[in-house]
């Protein structure tokens, strides 16, 4: 089984999807991440990063990977921590807005998808990346809450910063930050993250449920 969980910056997609796979005991896909280790990797060769072609052939030489505690790899490096720099979170609407990008990076994110149960979060994973999941949600929030959330993940973002970053990367992603028309729309705004997680849980279970039917 696939659950698709979609939405914008701060909407709770990372903690939600990461604690449902853990109750669930399915495998967690970030595919944000993934974008990220390509952007890590194109800064380390100093690849222009306006360029897509380039981009995407970086992309296609060197798949991303997660091993079984979750950490990310690219290229042999592991570069959990280094993805989570504020100079990455600069560069990664550039890098992940590229055509051909996109493309290698969801043929990728399909293959792990395919690999068994697993939660896949991002930004259009249930209308593009996996249309067929059998579960979707997209999570939303207040703009103000988002930049709050957003503030106590990343500390080393000035507030200011963090609110510019938000709604740069919403207007980048506008494209994309639409929910598929079978998906189960949350707002998080007043919820906290086991309310959310237990309400994407009910919906799996019943749909596990009309399965055996």
């Amino acid at each position: 089984m696939i659950v698709a969980i979609d939405g914008p910056a701060g909407a709770g997609k990372s903690t939600v999807a990461r604690r449902l796979a853990e109750r669930l005991g399915f495998g967690y896909l970030d595919t944000g991440a993934m974008y990220r280790a390509l952007t890590w990797l194109a800064m380390q060769r100093s690849l222009p990063l306006g360029d897509g072609a380039p981009l995407g052939e970086l992309a296609a030489a060197n798949p991303v990977t997660f091993d079984d505690s979750g950490r990310v790899w690219i290229a042999d490096t592991d570069v959990t921590s280094s993805i989570r720099e504020s100079r990455i979170d600069r560069q990664v609407p550039v890098v992940a807005g590229h055509p051909a990008v996109r493309a290698v990076m969801r043929e990728r994110q399909r293959e792990l998808g395919q690999q068994g149960d697993v939660v896949i979060e991002g930004r259009d994973i249930g209308t593009v990346v996996a249309p067929d999941a059998e579960v979707k949600v997209y999570l939303n929030a207040d703009s103000g809450v988002r930049a709050r959330r957003r503030q106590v993940e990343r500390p080393d973002i000035g507030g200011d910063a963090l609110v510019t970053d938000l709604r740069r990367r919403d207007q980048s992603d506008a494209v994309r930050m639409r929910p598929a028309t079978d998906a189960e729309q949350i707002d998080t705004t007043e919820l906290d993250v086991e309310d959310v997680v237990t309400r994407i849980e009910r919906l799996v279970q019943e749909r596990l449920a009309a399965s055996r039917r």
